[in-house]
Order: structure tokens, then sequence, then C-alpha cells
């Protein structure tokens, strides 16, 4: 198309962002009948209504067998699946069979492969072996969505279309030739002309000057340390390169099924590399991917904050759990299979934080493969398994949840997440390597999970509006957009943290001048002159006794009063903590890496500081959530992930036992409730 061509018709926008004719709670998985004979494919449609799947993943590694050479194709397999789950009342999230390409492909076309940094080809032999910016691989994958749209289109089977598959999972930076032409063009895009790369990318640093944009380079392994913008911006550059990958199967499906909405699996908590907030905008529908770490003993809390996240970058809406696990998974050091109970907590925290499909990788255990020792909902045991058992418990429970299908987290405390600023501070030849961005977000949410409160995940430029209580821990990078929207939410009457290493560049990388922390110094009422991390194993006390470690600062009193000093080490007797009168609300500081006990306080003060209430009082390890219906019908999670029972005050009818809750629900060790509050 030339410039002087009129912009194509865009493509139309879907009749339902929810899969079509999947009017309850989902449940189900990844189905792979292609490892499959005839036989135990029969015997998958009997024991899926045993258990009550409604919905299952189809073809989502099935392009080989689709296409065993190139041209010619076997349908056949796939025709007689789609027609028997259909008759066995099962919908279809039929994906574009592009997760890996082909053996031919790659022997024919060598250049779609991946490239690492130091110029290693990754090559055939897993999966996702492609180079996403390769012109020849998206010719192919865009051929073989429209393939299959063209086919199974209007099959009554068909409910959503699952586009490729954990996209940039394991090859999130490619940096082949095809992914430094399209550099180039990304950055061309963003800057308009070299001059203002040049001042972005501060390259009269080490006579890095461009002359053409032909002159740049992905940030290919380097003599030593690569320019922190140029590397910046690859990491923006790969994930939109990605997401224009699915957008490209997207606009290749909706024009032959406007009908059918759309999505790709994220994997939000798991993947530091996709904006996942700007990915979340282009789906019809967000679906997720999640797995526990077996050797975590918190683990339920990182899942809980896996699935808050996820409805953040739903924008509160509800979203699919697209993939988790029934017991192992194949991957971790050392895989073991979940406690009793487990996989119904862990399914049912996921529902009770705005899923309104639960699904599992995979739906029978593979036989041969690098996962053959990943769980499924069928075991290798079979039916006579407690793996078994436990499934079609939990789809009995689904069953019953269906009321709760639609209704919404509400919360009144945020946590401000951003993808961009991850990506930065986590950037080398910074002044300590033990600043990590998700580390401090983990935990202060583990105390809010603790008390109960709600939470959401926002971004800094988000409508703040609704939130009493805003924490932005480590947000080194951040836009004057981003800085003026969170002051502004102070200033109306809310209570904002801001910890440690926050504010201190801007979208280019750039230091904020004039003292840290930035962006944020006259909203906080300090000023920072010097960093003094600590030392590996070195910690701090402070003047409450609890300690510190990996960060401390020389900080400057302006207008804000020290809440918080230090009692020892390098700022002995400076400001730890601090607190700024702000409008109607008031902003903080937390000027080092405080331990549990002192977290525990911090969080305390800036809830009775704003007024957030716990969904209801609890002790740690219960867990509870409420979900609202546009009716105003409320459901009240209850979660016990403790030895001893359990007892919250709750009066309606638990809709996992039928049984009326007259004041106060008692929840068995292990076990859970939902109580459909009177």
């Amino acid at each position: 198309m030339t410039s002087d061509d009129p912009d194509p018709d865009p493509a139309p926008e879907p009749t339902t962002a929810w899969p079509v004719g999947l009017t309850t709670m989902g449940f189900g998985g990844d189905y792979n009948p292609e490892q499959w004979p005839v036989e135990t494919r029969l015997e998958d449609i009997e024991l899926m209504a045993e258990a009550g799947v409604n919905v299952v993943s189809l073809a989502i590694f099935s392009w080989a067998t689709l296409e065993p050479r190139e041209g010619e194709l076997d349908f056949g397999w796939l025709d007689d699946m789609m027609d028997r789950l259909h008759a066995g009342g099962v919908r279809v999230a039929l994906a574009t069979a592009t997760a890996s390409p082909p053996p031919w492909l790659t022997r024919r076309h060598p250049e779609i492969l991946p490239q690492l940094a130091d110029g290693t080809v990754l090559g055939q032999g897993g999966r996702q072996s492609y180079a996403v910016a390769s012109p020849v691989y998206r010719e192919y994958a865009a051929k073989m969505a429209a393939t299959l749209a063209e086919r199974y289109g209007d099959h009554p089977a068909l409910a959503l279309w699952h586009v490729d598959n954990e996209i940039g999972c394991h090859t999130a930076h490619d940096y082949s030739d095809a992914a430094a032409d399209a550099f180039r063009v990304w950055l061309e895009a963003r800057y308009g002309d070299v001059e203002s790369l040049n001042q972005a990318w501060g390259t009269a640093f080490w006579s890095q000057r461009y002359g053409s944009f032909d002159d740049v380079l992905p940030p290919r392994t380097a003599p030593t340390y690569a320019n922190p913008t140029q590397q910046l911006d690859f990491a923006r550059y790969s994930s939109d390169q990605l997401l224009s990958y699915y957008t490209l199967l997207r606009d290749t499906l909706r024009p032959i099924t406007p009908h059918v909405p759309i999505t790709t699996n994220f994997m939000a908590a798991g993947s530091k590399w996709m904006d996942y907030f700007a990915w979340g905008a282009e789906v019809d529908v967000v679906a997720n991917d999640h797995y526990t770490t077996a050797d975590d003993a918190e683990r339920h809390i990182e899942l809980a904050f896996s699935a808050d996240l996820t409805r953040g970058i739903a924008r509160g809406k509800g979203w699919i759990l697209m993939e988790h696990s029934t017991g192992a998974v194949n991957w971790q050091p050392r895989n073991r299979a979940k406690a009793p109970g487990e996989m119904l907590r862990n399914s049912l925290q996921h529902v009770a934080r705005g899923a309104d499909a639960v699904m599992f990788f995979q739906w029978r255990q593979s036989k041969a493969g690098a996962e053959k020792f990943h769980s499924a909902l069928v075991p290798h045991a079979g039916r006579d398994s407690q793996v078994w058992r436990d499934a079609v418990a939990l789809g009995q429970a689904l069953k019953a949840l269906i009321p709760v299908t639609g209704s919404r987290v509400e919360a009144r405390t945020a946590i401000v997440f951003d993808y961009a600023s991850w990506w930065a501070v986590e950037l080398d030849s910074h002044p300590s390597v033990d600043v990590t961005y998700p580390e401090r977000m983990r935990a202060l949410y583990r105390e809010l999970w603790n008390r109960g409160v709600a939470v959401d995940f926002v971004t800094p430029e988000s409508d703040l509006g609704g939130y009493q209580l805003i924490l932005a821990p480590t947000l080194y990078l951040v836009t004057d957009e981003g800085a003026a929207n969170i002051a502004a939410a102070a200033e109306r009457g809310a209570s904002v943290l801001i910890t440690y290493f926050s504010g201190i560049v801007d979208q280019n990388d750039h230091i904020r001048l004039g003292g840290y922390p930035g962006a944020f110094r006259d909203l906080l009422g300090v000023s920072t002159d010097e960093f003094f991390p600590l030392l590996a194993q070195e910690s701090v006390t402070l003047d409450d006794g609890t300690t510190a470690d990996v960060w401390t600062e020389r900080v400057r009193l302006t207008s804000a009063g020290a809440v918080r000093t230090f009692t020892d080490g390098p700022m002995a007797g400076g400001p730890a903590v601090t607190r700024n009168a702000v409008g109607s609300g008031a902003a903080w500081y937390a000027a080092t890496r405080q331990d549990a006990a002192s977290i525990s306080w911090l969080v305390g003060e800036l809830l009775a500081e704003s007024d957030v209430e716990p969904v209801v009082v609890t002790s740690p390890g219960v867990e509870v959530v409420r979900r609202t219906g546009a009716d105003g019908a409320r459901f009240l999670f209850v979660i016990n992930h403790t030895d001893g029972v359990a007892s919250v005050p709750a009066t309606g009818t638990d809709l996992l036992t039928g049984t009326d809750v007259q004041g106060e629900v008692e929840v068995a060790a292990g076990g859970a409730a939902v109580v459909q509050e009177a």
C-alpha cells in the first residue's frame, strides 16, 4: 500500500467479548487429541461429561499434524473432534496452531529462527522456534490462521479464538537481522528523526552518536554495558513487536469470523517482558496462565497477587484462567504434587479474584514429550485416581458457582504496576543489584493479603479517583503525566506511599536533576543528594527496633516530617520513613527496605489514615474476598490455607454445600466456602 492508497476498511468489532455459548462458569483445559488414538478420544468425551467440562482449547500445537508437508492439509481428525465436542456440549477455544512451526518450515526457511544477543541461533526441536519479526514466518502464520477461520468459522462448537500460545514465553527478545530491521522501523516511528533518537539515548556518551537509523542495531552482546536507553527501547520494541504479531493474526481472523471473540494467553505475574496493560486493550477477553511454585510456602499469596494483577489488566472485567495445574508441573527443579485440597483452593482463589472460567494444562496427561510429567485433569493413572476424583469435585463446585458469573471485585486500595519501570530498574550499572522491581510490591501485597484488604493493580496513568490508599513501590521510571496523576490523588485526599529508588528517571531513563526522588520530590517533601546502599548481609536498625537492609539514602526534610529514623548504619539519625501532608491527603516515603514487622506497622498506619477496611476481619492464612454483581448480589469467598478450623462472620447460603449460614461460617482446615450473602 502506498501513502496515496486509502486506509483499508477496519475489521468489524466482535459481537461478544466472552466465549460464544459459554453462559455459565467455564471449566476445562488444553486438549490435544492428536496425541491419542481414536478409542482414547472417544473416552475423553465421556470423561468430560462426567467431570462437567464445558470448554477446551484445541489445536494449540497442531500445525505439523494439520500440515505435515507444505500445502498438504489434513483436517479429518480436527473435523471429527469439533463435531464430537459439540455433540458432547463442550465449547471450543480454537487455536491458530501457530505456537510452534513445523519442521519442514524451519528447514526450508532457517531465516525464521530466533537469535540470542550473542548471535546463537535457536534451532528447531522445542517450541516457539520462530523470530516474531520475520516477514516469512508472519506470512505462513497468517495463512494458517485464515485457513482455520475459513474452515471452522461457522462451526457450532467454536466459542473463542486462541491466538498462538504464551506469546514471547521463550523468545521475549530476538536479535536476528529481521528484528534489527523491525527495531529500526519502530525507532523511526517513535522518534521521527535520528537526532531525536540521539537526544533520547544520550549518545554523546561513549561516542555512540548515530548518523542514520540504518546504523542502529539491537543491543547485542558488546564489550561492556550497552546503552541503557537502547536496552529499554529494545524491551519496549520487543513487547510491541510480539503484540503486533498477535494483532496480525487477530486481524486475519476478525473479518472472517466477526462473531467470535479473540484472545491469547498472558503470563501476567510470571513474565517480565510483555507490557500486558497495553496488551489487555487489544484482546476481547483477557486470559492468563498461572503456575504455583512448589517450594514457596506462601505460594497461595503469590497466586492471589497474580490473579489481582490479571484483573487489573482486564480493567476489572471477568477473565479466563486459561492454564494452571492439577498437581505437579514439569519444569521446576523439584516437581512436587499439590497437597490434598490445594487444586480446589487454587481454583477458587482465581474465581474469587475475578476469573469466570477455570482451565488447566492439560486435559489428559501426555505419555511422551517434554511435558509427560506435567499433571493433568486425567492423569496417567486414569479414572481410579485422587486427581480425577478431585477434578470431578471441582467441576461440581464450579457448577454451584454459576450465580457468581459476571460479578466483580471492588477495592479501595491500589498498587501501581508499570512494566517499563520494571525493565528500567533492573538494567545494569545501578547503585545496587539488590534493588529489584516486584520485591517491595510483593512485600506490601503480602501484608494487605494477610489483613484481608482488597487490592486493584493500576498503571501510573490510570484513573485513581476511587482509591483511598495508593502504593507505588520502586517506581524508578515514571512519566511526568504518571507522577502528576499520583500527586493529584494525594491532593484529593488519598494516602500515597512511595518506596525508595522511585521517580529517579524519565521515560528515556534520564536522571531527573535537582535531587532524588526526582519526580516525587515535591509530593514527598524530601530531597536526597546521595544513595548509601547497604552491602551484602548488612542491615540497619530503625528507632522502633525493627530492621532494614539493601538501601539507605541521605534524606533532607523540606516539608515532610520523619516518622521513623535510622539508629545506626551509614545514615544513623537520618529519616527512614517520612510523611508529608498534601492537600486533603498525605504522601509517605519509605527510604529503606523494611523488614516484615516494619512493613506491618507501616501498612497499619496507612490503612488507619486512609479509612480502608478489610473485606472481613480475618486472621493470617484465611483468605476472604467479595465479589458483587450488577444486581447487588454479594458473594463472600472464604479460603482456609491453615491447618485449623477458621470462623468468619457471614450470613447467607454456602453455594458449595447448599447449607444456610447464620452469623458465622466455619471452614475446615484447607477448606473453602462461598457464601451468597443475605
